[in-house]
């Protein structure tokens, strides 16, 4: 038996290839599905089982795809309603891989359909579970993604407190936990930076999984301090419930390439957002006016779903070269399959070509300490609010980048005023919207708190992150 995790950090995601005497099963595949195919291919074994944990919010899984391209059935929770052919499992019922089992275990909470996999091993002792978003590593799923009608985060709160009191924390202290994400998914709020655990461990120091929580405990202390979901989950739910077209379809339409003057007309005449994903730094120095920078080398996919929101919008890409394809995939990764293409020759070519370009203004943190001594400035930091409310430059104002579009009143447009994130990346994603949005009269601090810090600007006193809510 061989149990891989596939774990993709700009998603915080966890996808698993399970083999065993030539069948494999894939729990929660990503949108590109080749790397799958492949790795059987190359253990000489079929893909016979494609489990779904439940209908994913933050990422459209690539479980369509594999079952075109293998036959494989699709393997859901109980109450599951796709539009697509899948087995809908029932509660406790087992599926044979090779010489091991897999048990499904229903497990209502986080979704209706939320379902647990148990791995028996060729002994048939219990191994390990595959929890989706119902257990996570020091944290539980949020349960308030799939209200409806009737049915409240309250309630779904409780009937995850059920779930795992009857269904997981009976199972023996020494069975491994592979969670469907870790730290910096959206899906939980304060999940560990290990991606796999004991459940021992888990009953030990999730807070969620103590023995003595009563469940009114339990409902109040996950429901608390639930920031708003991003606005394009429902659509990746909905893709992953209905289906989408397949990657290779995608890809090609994406990976376009456009010289500047048909870039430009197509950008004007549909109205298409050109996003930026060079490194912030080349984008400071030269980008095409209007553009909205959210780079590669960042949290690039959760940063495009929480701030375009509409997986229908065309987007126009402007890349380093040979970086086109993957853009193209990690953008469908999360429902953004409308790319158009891409400005052949990158930047440099737009430059050539003599069209107009813009930049941002970045000064040092060293530079920003001498003005900051000299005089009163119009500070904003954009990092979160737990981050701000942690410790921030003194009478700085808070303008979380997650939601910048409701404080867009709150930056002056006709003085100067500073924006600064933790290390200079959301920053320019801050700025690149600002600007687009009319404000040329902003300036970043390069490096962010991380610079400012270094060269001892004044904070507030520090207040450690645990204490504060998540």
């Amino acid at each position: 038996m061989k149990v891989n995790q596939i774990y993709t950090g700009c998603l915080a995601q966890g996808a698993y290839y399970i083999e065993s005497n030539g069948e494999v099963a894939i729990i929660d595949p990503l949108r590109e599905v080749a790397p799958y195919v492949s790795r059987a291919e190359k253990d000489g074994a079929k893909i016979k089982y494609i489990f779904e944990t439940h209908f994913h919010a933050d990422f459209v899984s690539g479980h369509v795809t594999l079952s075109e391209l293998t036959g494989a059935p699709i393997i859901f929770g109980p109450t599951a309603n796709p539009s697509f052919d899948a087995i809908i499992a029932k509660d406790g019922q087992e599926f044979k891989l090779g010489n091991v089992v897999i048990k499904v275990l229903h497990t209502p909470g986080h979704t209706m359909e939320s379902a647990t996999f148990l791995l028996k091993d060729e002994t048939g002792k219990d191994h390990a579970i595959f929890s989706g978003d119902t257990l996570f590593l020091g944290d539980v799923g949020r349960p308030d993604l799939a209200q409806k009608g009737e049915v409240t985060q309250d309630d779904l709160a409780g009937f995850l407190y059920d779930s795992l009191r009857t269904k997981i924390m009976p199972l023996s202290n020494d069975v491994i936990v592979y969670p469907g994400h870790g730290a910096g998914s959206a899906c939980g709020k304060n999940m560990m930076k290990e991606t796999i655990d004991t459940l021992g461990n888990q009953k030990k120091m999730n807070y969620a999984l103590r023995a003595d929580m009563t469940k009114s405990e339990f409902i109040k202390e996950v429901t608390d301090g639930l920031a708003p979901p991003p606005q394009y989950f429902p659509l990746n739910v909905k893709m992953n419930k209905e289906g989408y077209d397949n990657i290779d379809t995608v890809i090609e339409k994406g990976t376009k390439a456009l010289k500047p003057d048909a870039f430009e007309t197509v950008a004007n005449t549909i109205e298409a957002l050109v996003l930026d994903v060079r490194h912030q730094d080349n984008f400071v120095k030269g980008h095409i006016p209007r553009s909205i920078f959210i780079g590669l080398q960042g949290g690039f996919a959760p940063w495009v779903g929480a701030l375009i929101k509409d997986v229908k919008q065309p987007i126009l890409l402007v890349t380093d070269p040979g970086m086109e394809e993957e853009t193209v995939i990690r953008l469908s990764r999360v429902g953004f399959d409308n790319t158009l293409g891409y400005l052949e020759g990158g930047f440099e070519a737009w430059k050539t070509a003599g069209k107009e370009y813009d930049t941002i203004s970045s000064i040092t943190a060293e530079t920003f300490k001498t003005r900051l001594e000299a005089e009163k400035l119009n500070v904003f930091d954009v990092r979160k609010d737990s981050e701000y409310a942690s410790e921030h430059i003194d009478n700085a104002k808070n303008a979380s980048l997650e939601f910048i579009n409701e404080y867009l009143s709150d930056f002056p447009n006709d003085t100067p005023f500073y924006v600064h994130c933790a290390g200079g990346y959301r920053s320019i994603i801050a700025a690149s919207i600002l600007k687009s949005r009319g404000y040329h009269n902003l300036i970043d601090i390069a490096g962010g708190m991380k610079a400012i810090k270094e060269v001892g600007i004044p904070l507030t006193d520090f207040v450690c992150p645990t204490t504060l809510k998540k």
